[in-house]
């Protein structure tokens, strides 16, 4: 059966169970963990990733992908720490998120960084042997130009990871900036490279109530990551309105290719007042979903067949399951 590299080696997709498509542990930027140390407490870091990992994992969260590449301040150090603590498999990431390094954005070539991305998920990530199970890549309005197109730098990573795609099997999840409709963008260079969209999941697609826009991506093969819950911190939608954009597709008969997650993970440590604050708008962690989101949906009158499609069928297709 196809497998899913993790942190403590492949597992098959059907092991995976309730997944959760798009986390973190922690957020910061290229090298800064490794270079400044002094930014992080790392033991509170690791333990505070094992706590609330295990808070899930007790709820019955059977698998979270980590979709932290090197340009959101992947640390695989923290990762190992963490992923020896939990009761869950942990997906690492390879790919690149907003912050596109110069030096790969304006002097490297796709070819080279689909090579880069596939080492990744074939070798390993840094000289650990720990082999990425998922490419995460992020389209914004900084990556939007004005005659409708992408920045060479985002083009050139989407490509790539198009690339790494085809030649591996792993799977790609975005983030992007949904009220703009950049996931019609990055499908557009998915399908030009000739990926299966069913290995592709639209991350932060319940940042909008376009449901036209949010079909038109589901009707070419495509997942919706309906992945930022609660939401609603900096304006835009709250969790009820996110979740009732949920109901009117699963009504739709989308539920197959819905995942819900949360985009959780820890404050940048240049942003203080966020680690604050976090607590406080989301108290429940990595467990907001399960305690909040699936009761609303069934009060909506949402079917216990369409949550697992939700939470473990369709992220174990999108996987590489049947």
């Amino acid at each position: 059966m196809p497998t899913v590299n993790t942190m403590r080696g492949p597992v098959d997709v059907n092991d995976l169970g309730y997944v959760l498509t798009h986390e973190h542990v922690r957020e910061s930027s290229a090298g800064v963990p490794q270079t400044y140390p002094e930014l992080f407490d790392h033991e509170e870091d690791v333990a505070r990733g094992i706590s609330r990992l295990n808070e899930a994992a007790a709820e019955g969260v059977g698998t979270v992908l980590i979709v932290t590449p090197l340009d959101l301040g992947r640390d695989m150090r923290l990762l190992q720490d963490v992923a020896a603590g939990v009761n869950l498999h942990m997906v690492p990431a390879t790919g690149m998120w907003r912050d596109i390094p110069r030096h790969i954005g304006l002097g490297a070539t796709v070819e080279q960084m689909a090579s880069a991305f596939i080492r990744e998920i074939e070798v390993g990530i840094e000289g650990t042997g720990i082999k990425a199970g998922v490419i995460k890549v992020a389209t914004d309005v900084e990556h939007m130009t004005e005659d409708g197109g992408l920045t060479r730098p985002n083009e050139l990573i989407l490509r790539s990871a198009a690339r790494a795609c085809i030649a591996t099997g792993a799977s790609i999840m975005t983030h992007t900036a949904a009220p703009a409709r950049a996931g019609d963008l990055q499908v557009a260079i998915f399908e030009e490279e000739g990926v299966d969209l069913g290995r592709v999941c639209i991350g932060h697609s319940n940042d909008t109530d376009n449901i036209e826009y949010l079909t038109g991506i589901m009707k070419k093969g495509a997942f919706l990551g309906m992945d930022r819950y609660p939401g609603g911190r900096a304006g835009g939608l709250n969790w009820e309105q996110r979740t009732e954009v949920v109901k009117q597709l699963i009504d739709l008969g989308f539920a197959g290719q819905i995942t819900l997650s949360h985009d959780y993970g820890g404050a940048r440590p240049a942003l203080p007042e966020a680690a604050a604050a976090r607590p406080a708008h989301n108290p429940d962690g990595y467990c907001f979903i399960i305690r909040r989101v699936l009761p609303r949906l069934r009060e909506l009158g949402v079917s216990e067949n369409a949550i697992t499609e939700m939470t473990v069928n369709g992220p174990r297709r999108l996987l590489g399951g049947e």
